[in-house]
């Protein structure tokens, strides 16, 4: 350790606590005015500054709770959010929820901000006795190691910190932006190709040898025993996250699983029909889905199956209207079915799947560039704090405005 720092216990420099239980009566925030900030408001933040919150309390509703000041850290303690290792500062006084550690540095020997940037690199996973239940007591918060220099010192590593955090964000930004603009790209293509052709409507039915939803018997009463087996069992999620194709799977069906469900060849569509309504992925391989998923083998004679995917990518948001439900929305069956869509010929479907797939090789390559790029910069941040708090950091934001621009 740098000379001059100490070993401190987090209690022994700040004063460490937990907010308010949330008021309960809806009039108590009726034309609020006092932030109340809970595990979802520092959620919408993860790591930085707060100062707006969803609920705002009004003058009966802060009425015996404590206000919390200006320069105070916000740290999740129960439920899963535990386990996201939020941080955030608040920038304005306010209400805190008691979901929420509330920690204060004593300004005569820490610096806020300092504490700030080091519980950052704190895991709530190594603090708790035991995992399946996320939850922190403020005693264990307080008990906490951290490094720390004299006020001074810590307010000049704040400096840096800021200016250097200011430029990578500033980074970040760009690679976000870029990243968009990749995606927006091949979508204004996609746009243009389906909007120009005059080409005949056909459903979907008439150009598929297979059409329907994955099979939804009544589950056995020991429906947990349909799992576990050799036959790959497609969920929403990860038709949702498929890059074009299913390739991967959580779930696997056995025999009486099978028997419940059908085995779908490699080379399905699958549309969503429930939840995230209209996600579309090929299958990679043959696969069990639920009835939220339809599915349809596409006759090669008819039309091309790449083509299919694509014109279903392009009609995702008129499909989307069409949901409707009570508890969340969904695709009848039926409606889906009488749908029209454009089919030019085989020959000029296969056409346009080769533009289309080229032009997607491209934007993939330009998103895979700007992902690592932020990746880089994410380790770039861990990297900066480690020096911070190993007392290494001697450098100031020119060099790390040079780094970012790599």
């Amino acid at each position: 350790m740098k000379q001059g720092w100490e070993i401190k216990k987090l209690g022994e420099v700040a004063d460490v606590g937990a907010g308010n239980s949330a008021p309960q009566k809806k009039e108590l925030f009726e034309n609020g005015k006092f932030p109340f900030f809970r595990t979802s408001d520092v959620g919408q933040i993860r790591k930085g500054f707060i100062e707006t919150s969803v609920d705002y309390l009004n003058d009966k509703g802060i009425k015996g709770l404590k206000l919390f000041q200006k320069g105070t850290i916000l740290f999740p303690k129960s439920g899963a959010s535990t386990f996201l290792n939020h941080r955030v500062i608040m920038n304005v006084d306010g209400y805190v929820s008691s979901h929420l550690a509330t920690i204060k540095a004593k300004s005569q020997i820490a610096d806020d901000r300092f504490l700030l940037y080091y519980l950052i690199t704190i895991d709530a996973k190594d603090l708790m006795q035991d995992i399946a239940y996320p939850s922190l007591k403020t005693s264990d918060i307080g008990l906490i190691p951290i490094p720390l220099p004299p006020l001074p010192e810590q307010q000049r590593i704040v400096s840096i910190l800021d200016e250097a955090f200011a430029a990578i964000a500033k980074a970040k930004a760009n690679a976000e932006q870029n990243l968009q603009n990749a995606k927006e790209l091949f979508e204004s293509y996609l746009q243009g190709v389906f909007e120009n052709g005059d080409w005949e409507t056909k459903t979907l039915k008439e150009v598929a040898k297979v059409f329907g939803r994955g099979k939804s018997k009544h589950r056995p009463r020991n429906w947990e025993g349909l799992y576990g087996g050799n036959y790959p069992f497609i969920q929403t999620g990860e038709v949702r996250n498929a890059n074009k194709y299913i390739s991967s799977y959580t779930q696997s069906y056995n025999e009486v699983g099978l028997a419940q469900s059908k085995l779908w060849k490699k080379g399905t569509i699958c549309i969503t029909i429930a939840a995230n309504i209209a996600e579309t992925a090929i299958l990679d391989f043959d696969a069990c889905i639920p009835d939220s998923i339809i599915g349809f083998e596409v006759d090669d004679k008819k039309a091309d199956l790449n083509f299919a995917y694509y014109l279903l990518q392009y009609f995702k948001a008129e499909l989307q209207k069409l949901g409707k439900g009570s508890a969340q929305d969904n695709i009848n069956l039926g409606t889906f079915e009488n749908q029209y869509f454009p089919f030019p010929t085989l020959k000029e479907q296969q056409t346009i799947v080769r533009q289309l797939d080229a032009l997607r090789a491209e934007t993939q390559k330009l998103e895979a560039v700007y992902h690592k790029k932020l990746q880089d910069l994410e380790e770039l941040k861990k990297s900066i704090l480690q020096k911070a708090f190993n007392g290494e950091l001697m450098v100031g934001l020119n060099y790390y405005e040079k780094t970012t621009h790599k």
